[in-house]
């Protein structure tokens, strides 16, 4: 008798529905708007991570704390070295301690070293969104 793994999920249709809509945010976003979506899922890989931490669901951490590292490192791809001056680099320099702290926690499961990340990118979030294009509507905290 030959084992076959069932590939209907229960939430398969409201996975695609969700990857649509996240498609075609990300095809109708502006710079700012992409940014704005990667600083978002950064966080709330995040904070799920610190959740699966707290609840002993190591491989759940460890492959979300693994996807930040990649929204972060594209952060930090995103900036402009050549023309945005000591603010681009120094956010250059966030980025890859936000990097390091990630990878850390993921090697020791260390909830405090998530929240090292986490912090501050909270802060850079705020300021992005405080100097939205004009007449975008600023996305809520």
């Amino acid at each position: 008798m030959e084992c076959r793994a069932v590939t209907y999920a229960p939430n398969a249709k409201l996975a695609a529905y969700r990857s649509v809509l996240a498609h075609g945010a990300v095809n109708g976003a502006d710079p700012h708007g992409l940014v704005l979506m990667l600083m978002d899922a950064a966080l709330e890989r995040m904070t799920t991570a610190l959740g699966c931490l707290e609840r002993g669901e190591i491989i759940s951490k460890t492959k979300l704390l693994h996807s930040c590292v990649r929204l972060v490192t594209e952060l930090r791809a995103s900036l402009n070295l050549k023309d945005g001056g000591e603010l681009a680099a120094n956010l250059s320099g966030l980025y890859d301690y936000m990097v390091r702290r990630l990878l850390l926690a993921n090697a020791t499961n260390d909830p405090q070293r998530i929240t090292e990340a986490l912090e501050p990118l909270k802060a850079i979030r705020a300021a992005w969104v405080a100097i939205a294009p004009a007449g975008r509507q600023a996305a809520a905290p």
